[in-house]
């Protein structure tokens, strides 16, 4: 089930709310990864509430897009798009890492509804989606897979196995985005392992290639339709983001990759994103 008239504004929106959940969820003087979280809002309002052939109510439907989120510690900003879908109710993220919770810090597919894959150990991700979409081709479904990696992933040499094996079998319904957003948990990747230059490496590996504002719901949209031509090559989307969006303390900071708010930041934050949301 696509919606398709959800309109640009109202994906922006969206893309506030669930960095609004997102810090919610976290709260005050607990450890939460919502740098890389808040990175991917706009990518992952426009997937979950525009772009993807989903069912909340049929969440194992043979033929839905599978969405794997191969940095799985940004775990958080995808419950708060599955609660908002209705794969759960919204009560739940209250309970985000408790003990027995349906939300746990890395996704879970035994635990929680709507999850295609465990993720989060690093560099796994890309390899699971190539894998979903060969199977859904060999049973003759016609299926889009959606990864997200991190560019401090792109260190584990398992994303490169996968780089080489989604074009030798012309795997075109993967689309992968890269979020770009230059840092990793101990500072900028390009002084720990720099990975530059990312276009032309994927290109060189045979993919079609398409460079974003991973922040701009228009131009997410005009790559998904340019990634659907489907001409025998997977597609990379290069989202180029900022980590920490949309809370002017945490962007930009690789101290809230896994930070803690006080409370006065706590409240800056909602204060923030309330603002964005109402504009």
């Amino acid at each position: 089930m696509v919606i398709s008239d959800v309109n640009s504004k109202e994906l922006q929106r969206i893309a506030n709310v669930l960095r609004r959940h997102v810090v919610q969820m976290i709260g005050v003087g607990k450890a939460g990864h919502f740098g890389g979280s808040c990175s991917l809002a706009e990518i992952v309002a426009v997937l979950y509430f525009r772009e993807m052939n989903i069912d909340p109510a049929d969440p194992h439907k043979p033929d839905r897009d599978r969405f794997i989120l191969s940095k799985g510690h940004a775990a958080i900003i995808q419950y708060a798009a599955l609660a908002e879908r209705g794969y759960f109710p919204l009560e739940e993220l209250s309970r985000l890492k408790n003990l027995g919770s349906i939300l746990q810090g890395h996704p879970d597919l035994t635990k929680t509804p709507g999850v295609e894959a465990n993720t989060g150990s690093l560099g796994q991700g890309l390899s699971i989606g190539n894998g979903i979409a060969l199977g859904g081709r060999k049973q003759g479904m016609n299926f889009n897979v959606f990864v997200i990696v991190g560019d401090g992933e792109l260190n584990e040499g398992q994303v490169w196995e996968a780089a080489m094996f989604a074009p030798f079998h012309k795997l075109d319904h993967v689309i992968a985005f890269l979020d770009r957003n230059r840092l990793q948990a101990m500072g900028m990747i390009k002084d720990r392992l720099d990975t530059n230059p990312l276009s032309a490496k994927w290109q060189a590996f045979g993919w079609n290639v398409i460079e974003i504002d991973g922040h701009d719901v228009e131009q997410v949209l005009s790559a998904l339709r340019q990634a659907r031509n489907y001409n025998g090559k997977p597609t990379m989307i290069i989202a180029q983001t900022v980590k920490g969006k949309g809370i002017s303390f945490a962007e930009n900071n690789a101290a809230f990759h896994n930070g803690i708010m006080n409370k006065e930041q706590y409240d800056k934050a909602l204060e923030e994103i309330d603002a964005a949301i109402a504009a």
